[in-house]
């Protein structure tokens, strides 16, 4: 049987290395994955199929109609949150610890640790994946006030990209006049049902599967092997479960809908059950390989932050 695959803890951690190792890790990363995750939104915010057919479909038009800088729309903003990253991984490893002890399993205390870092993440990042999402979503969708004559999704995509795009700052204060505070806040309770369940799969099926990984594994293997393997079927159960809660978040927060409730039956109606699928597999191709870059990466700058004995 090979050795157990264990994970360094909090206070095994050199703090000053641990939090200027691993922004700049995780900023290479976000920037790497951050297409698949725009593609995803504008899939999930699209009526029909009356612009992208499917995933690789809207890669092509993307570049077609808007160029490289339209994968990247909203980027910028989005990279803000990569404090609130450290917020998150913070709070997972803090709480994680407190759960340490011989009566809990790794599963249960990723999986706990997960959902309580998710939930106090999200009261920071709301606000700004709101203004995110209504960047990247332009060039697919038309302006307020404005009617587009057309006879097919090219000429849609071709129309659409020539008014010209608001910026982060036009869009908040957009959503500051109409709705006030409350406006950053849309969809909060659907993020923290998204992303809390979310992170906490995540997590405990990445401690379940490592688990499982060790008692299968040659003697010999790399520790970042199986912990890379395990990461990416932990991302993959994660994305399958969570997308048709994904989709209801999206549709809340950029099509300015205000119920839950209302959200799902107006989707229901307009897509059929096949609605909650949308964007799943743009989803499973973000995951995936991002949960393999971020595990190895998360584990990279533990160990060389790790305090020296």
């Amino acid at each position: 049987m090979s050795e157990k695959i264990e994970s360094l803890g909090w206070d095994d951690l050199d703090k000053f290395k641990y939090y200027t190792i691993g922004p700049s890790i995780y900023f290479g990363i976000r920037f790497t994955l951050y297409p698949a995750n725009l593609i995803k939104t504008r899939l999930q915010v699209q009526r029909g199929t009356g612009i992208y057919t499917g995933t690789f479909d809207a890669f092509k038009k993307i570049l077609r109609y808007e160029g490289l800088r339209g994968l990247y729309k909203g980027f910028l903003v989005n990279s803000v949150s990569l404090g609130i990253g450290q917020i998150y991984i913070t709070a997972y490893e803090i709480v994680r610890q407190k759960l340490q002890s011989n009566y809990v399993s790794e599963a249960t205390r990723g999986f706990v640790a997960g959902g309580a870092a998710s939930v106090i993440a999200q009261s920071f990042g709301v606000p700004i994946d709101i203004v995110s999402q209504k960047l990247m979503v332009q060039g697919q969708q038309a302006p307020e006030n404005t009617r587009l004559i057309v006879h097919s999704p090219s000429e849609i995509l071709q129309q659409q990209h020539h008014h010209a795009l608001k910026s982060a700052k036009t869009i908040a204060n957009e959503i500051w006049k109409a709705y006030g505070i409350r406006g950053f806040y849309r969809g909060y309770l659907i993020s923290i049902l998204t992303f809390g369940p979310s992170s906490a799969i995540w997590w405990g099926s990445y401690a379940a599967y490592n688990n499982l990984l060790s008692k299968f594994i040659p003697p010999n293997t790399p520790h970042l092997v199986a912990q890379a393997t395990a990461g990416a079927t932990a991302g993959i159960t994660s994305a399958v479960l969570i997308n048709p809660v994904d989709v209801i978040r999206t549709r809340m927060q950029v099509l300015d809908t205000k119920s839950i409730i209302a959200t799902t039956k107006t989707l229901i109606q307009e897509e059929g059950l096949a609605g909650f699928t949308k964007g799943m597999s743009a989803r499973v191709i973000s995951m995936a390989p991002s949960s393999i870059i971020i595990i190895i990466s998360y584990e990279t700058i533990k160990n060389l932050s790790a305090k020296k004995k």
